[in-house]
This record gives C-alpha cells, sequence and structure tokens, in this order.
C-alpha cells in the first residue's frame, strides 16, 4: 500500500506555504532537516511535538502539498523529507525556511532523546 503524493511538478509553492504556515508543522520540519542523514523518523518518534491524532493530521497536510514523503512499514510510518524535490521546484527555499524556522522546546527535547537513544548516530 502506498499513499498518494503529488508529481515534483505537481508541487506549488502555495500549497507549500499553506502547509508550512503552522508551528508544528515547521517543527516537523525541524526534526526531519536534522536526521536526514538518516532514513527519516518513524512517525511514533514525533509524538513529543504533539498528540498522535494531531502529529498524523499535520504529517498528512504537509505530505498532500509535498513536502515530506511517507512511507508505510508495517504499522508504522516512515517520515522524509522531499529535499530534492523541492529544491529542483524553488531552490534555496526549503534551506531558508529551515534556518529561520524558530526551534520549539518539544523540538529540542525529541531531538535530544532520539540522541540519546542512538536513533541520529549519536550514543546507543
Amino acid at each position: 500500500m502506498s499513499l498518494p503524493h503529488p508529481e515534483t511538478d505537481q508541487i506549488t509553492l502555495p500549497n507549500v506555504l499553506a502547509a508550512l504556515g503552522d508551528d508544528t508543522r515547521l517543527a516537523i520540519i525541524g526534526c526531519l532537516a536534522r536526521c536526514e542523514q538518516s532514513s527519516g523518523l518513524v512517525c511514533g518518534q514525533l509524538s513529543g511535538l504533539t498528540s498522535k491524532t494531531n502529529l498524523t493530521y499535520h504529517v498528512a497536510k504537509l505530505r498532500e502539498a509535498g513536502v515530506v514523503n511517507v512511507r508505510p512499514e508495517g504499522t508504522k510510518r516512515r517520515v522524509t523529507l522531499r529535499r530534492d524535490d523541492l529544491d529542483q521546484r524553488f531552490p534555496g527555499f526549503l534551506d531558508s525556511v529551515i534556518a529561520s524556522a524558530v526551534v520549539l522546546p518539544a523540538v529540542e527535547t525529541t531531538m535530544r532523546e532520539l540522541d540519546a537513544s542512538g536513533e541520529l548516530g549519536g550514543p546507543s
């Protein structure tokens, strides 16, 4: 089973801006950007940012806008940034968003927990 994602040429700036116009979604993007070297995050790893229901909603909005790729893995969903697609459509945009985004305390807590668990390449 795969989820619908827009093709690269179907990603529009108004949809991306609307998706990124929420602090929780910006926090999700911040977490994903910090762990890009790995193969993304499983939705449960982002649970410190908001409730499970809200997380599902926000990830769906990002997926529908073409900002993230969501791949089912059994009962989990792996989320990755669509950096290559966004850079192709809007060069430098994603880097600007990530650089200017305010880091919420929940993001820092989530990232520290992932670092401590070794899921970001830190100590196991």
